[in-house]
């Protein structure tokens, strides 16, 4: 067939757009559910696409390559601190914006990296999600780094959080913003170690009573009725606990219990008693250490210490010698305070300083 010359243009026209598309590459964009993503911590993955978590503390980590990235997440929900590769670690305010994508690290040398992250608030009421990250064009995820051997869980109050940590005055009321788990004496301890970190706390919460509740407590709304769930007070998914099986489970709980008049002394040690059985049911090789402090003093304290020195010595007296307790001194001020009188960040820093010797020789790390 001979070809007019508007058949030729057409042709030259097609070959040449085909020829510039591939020439055209588009950023990578990773989902969430790619294989290569590795997630620590209490993670609902009913939507493999937005992974769901509301404890503090869970981390998301990924080898990718390179010279920029940027991570996608639901909005108003959460604060994050990031680190590249070894570099200093940062805050990425995922609360006070309305984009999804937010820029991590551009400009970084052409090779492999990797980035971590780490949930640092409380997300019961915000319900946090990831989504995934966008990499260079022609760029994918690679390997991930390998995770350490060594797993903590710690269960614990606003302590535990890291709750007002930033806050420069024990006057200062509670804010999101002032929240970071990242700087706890639960994640300085575990990076000391180099562990894994599972967490599993919240403000406010006791072991039979709550802060400021009823006498004789209100069970339902304290720690051991909500422990076996993935997400704090969402009842629709139970925890599987075979995904994360720790060597050590660190439980700091009695100051919510203690607080604000008067308290079942009874009840407390009963608390104590049925949850280190519930948390030995579901770890039997773990060795497990009741922690108390830095927020108690006075007839509180000594409470906590005898209720716990009580638990202790009834389980060991039944064989199971695995069970431990330490104290942490009470605060006295001289280190500042966060909000509401809670740690500041340098006592925080005195606590994990405190546990990291005694974990350090009970565990052989």
């Amino acid at each position: 067939m001979k070809m007019t010359g508007w058949m030729i243009g057409a042709c030259l026209m097609a070959m040449l757009g085909c020829s510039a598309e591939k020439q055209v590459l588009t950023e990578t964009d990773v989902p969430a559910s790619d294989a290569r993503i590795q997630y620590v911590g209490r993670v609902n993955f009913t939507n493999p696409e937005s992974p769901l978590y509301t404890y503090p503390g869970v981390q998301i980590i990924a080898g990718f390559e390179g010279t920029s990235i940027r991570m996608k997440a639901k909005p108003k929900s959460a604060f994050y601190m990031a680190q590249i590769d070894e570099l200093e670690p940062f805050k990425v305010d995922y609360l006070n914006h309305a984009d999804t994508v937010m820029l991590l690290a551009e400009g970084l040398p052409e090779g492999k990296h990797v980035v971590k992250l780490m949930n640092i608030i409380e997300g019961y009421e915000l319900r946090p999600e990831f989504y995934g990250f966008i990499l260079d064009p022609g760029k994918e995820l690679t390997n991930p780094p390998t995770l350490p051997q060594r797993k903590i869980e710690f269960v614990g109050n606003s302590i535990t959080c890291g709750y007002g940590i930033e806050a420069t005055v024990g006057t200062a009321s509670f804010s999101y913003d002032t929240e970071n788990h990242y700087l706890s004496f639960a994640a300085l301890t575990a990076r000391a170690l180099e562990a894994q970190h599972l967490v599993v706390a919240r403000s406010g919460i006791g072991i039979f009573r709550n802060y400021n509740g009823p006498y004789d407590g209100k069970p339902e709304t304290a720690m051991p009725a909500l422990y076996d769930y993935t997400n704090f007070g969402d009842l629709s998914e139970v925890w599987d606990f075979s995904r994360y099986t720790p060597d050590l489970v660190c439980v700091n709980l009695g100051t919510n219990d203690t607080s604000a008049g008067r308290y079942n002394k009874v009840k407390l040690r009963e608390a104590y008693a049925s949850f280190l059985q519930h948390l030995r049911a579901r770890y039997p090789n773990a060795k497990i250490v009741m922690l108390s402090g830095c927020m108690l003093t006075g007839q509180r304290m000594q409470d906590v210490e005898d209720a716990q020195n009580a638990v202790v010595a009834e389980a060991n007296r039944r064989g199971d010698k695995q069970v431990y307790r330490f104290s942490f001194p009470p605060q006295d001020g001289s280190l500042g305070y966060g909000a509401n009188y809670h740690p500041s960040i340098k006592q925080q820093e005195k606590m994990a300083n405190e546990l990291i010797p005694f974990l350090r020789e009970l565990m052989g790390w």
